[in-house]
């Protein structure tokens, strides 16, 4: 059976909630995920969440099946089109090089790198049962691109990345596009970016949330496995010891009011604004409450305050009994943290509430120049400055 009300349902359900385009949504029509997923219910294989298909030893997933809205939205901002040669940086199951080829039609050709030999296999095994005959899975380390295929029209990494590789940049050919999920400081943000003279410059900037690239291009950015099952991480800009934050989630918040009445949902836009702003930065996801979610807010040793609504208790999904957005501080000097968690939230608001599709970065090989209005982001290899509007 190959499930198509499934993917027409799944599409119909991605375009309620944002724009896809017509060639991106015939590509998730085609292509049928739940060959990329065996043992995985195929009902479940086209529901819109990501599904983990390897961790490591310590129980940080490393590779899986990306949520299809991201992989949507990621898919437009790339505009692959037909007759383009595409690199894809991060094999995953194979499901989204098949959508690469579906996109780039019969005269176009894609490779598809990941460093784990199992990974690689496996995927170029599902690749062969969808019939996608023009992808190239291929063992190395995705730093290096991969050189024999260059020039590539349009780069795509579909791991999380805390700087931009030379070899993506320099196998692009003329006119050529890279998509990344982007690090910053700590949170991702999926760009798009193309050649701007001396720099590279972001034509589209979208929310997202991607598992690290690894291997020797690695970031300083962690992931704190709190609990396996249910499971719950805890995201920082880079390593750092932190206390005991599990149990400090299990005690009743301070909370600290936003202010204002406003509705208690708030966008991406404010999890970078902290992450622009404040070391302490972190992103709590996993099994909050009846579903998986996430919650953007500060830690310092033992304590941790995370937003979410008035008399809501975030980790255990309680809540909102209040009309507002909150800050609620758990384990010794919660408090303390929710007030300065509450303070940031405030700023945003006075500045406009600025998301995620408001930010431009532009990317320089060496030093950016500072023109007093970006934040800048120095990395190994390229220096990021990086505005709101």
């Amino acid at each position: 059976m190959d499930f198509a009300e499934h993917r027409q349902a799944m599409v119909a359900h991605l375009r309620e909630r944002r724009h896809i385009s017509d060639p991106v949504a015939a590509a998730l029509l085609a292509v049928p995920r739940h060959l990329f997923v065996p043992g995985v219910d195929p009902v479940d294989a086209y529901r819109d969440e990501p599904i983990v298909t390897k961790r490591d030893d310590a129980g940080r997933p490393i590779s899986s099946s990306s949520q299809p809205a991201i992989m949507a939205t990621m898919l437009d901002q790339l505009g692959v089109e037909p007759g383009h040669r595409v690199l894809e940086i991060g094999a995953g199951t194979g499901y989204n090089a098949a959508l690469l080829a579906h996109l780039a039609g019969p005269a176009g050709h894609v490779v598809s790198v990941d460093i784990d030999e199992d990974i690689v296999a496996r995927a170029a095994r599902h690749l062969s049962a969808a019939g996608a005959a023009r992808v190239e899975a291929v063992c190395a380390d995705g730093a290096q691109g991969y050189a024999e295929r260059a020039p590539y029209d349009r780069v795509i990494a579909t791991v999380g990345v805390w700087d931009l590789a030379p070899a993506w940049l320099e196998q692009l050919g003329a006119g050529g596009r890279l998509v990344a999920p982007l690090d910053l400081r700590g949170v991702q943000v999926s760009v798009a970016l193309e050649r701007a003279g001396d720099h590279w410059a972001s034509g589209s900037v979208a929310p997202c949330g991607f598992m690290r690239l690894r291997g020797a291009f690695a970031g300083p950015e962690a992931t704190v496995v709190l609990r396996q099952e249910p499971e719950l991480m805890l995201g920082l800009p880079e390593w750092r010891e932190i206390g005991d934050v599990l149990a400090a989630l299990d005690a009743e918040p301070a909370e600290v009011a936003v202010g204002g009445g406003e509705a208690v949902a708030y966008g991406p836009g404010v999890t970078l604004w902290l992450a622009l702003r404040d070391p302490r930065c972190c992103v709590l996801t996993g099994k909050l409450g009846h579903g998986y979610g996430m919650s953007a807010g500060l830690v310092d040793g033992d304590a941790i305050a995370l937003l979410g609504g008035q008399g809501a208790h975030v980790a255990r999904g309680r809540g909102p009994t209040g009309p507002g957005l909150a800050a609620h501080g758990h384990g010794p000097g919660g408090a303390a943290l929710a007030a300065d968690l509450a303070g940031h939230v405030r700023a945003w608001h006075e500045a406009g509430r600025p998301e995620v599709g408001d930010l431009r970065i532009r990317a320089y090989p060496g030093l950016a120049r500072d023109d007093g209005k970006a934040t800048i982001i120095p990395k190994r290899h390229t220096t990021l400055a990086v505005t709101f509007g």
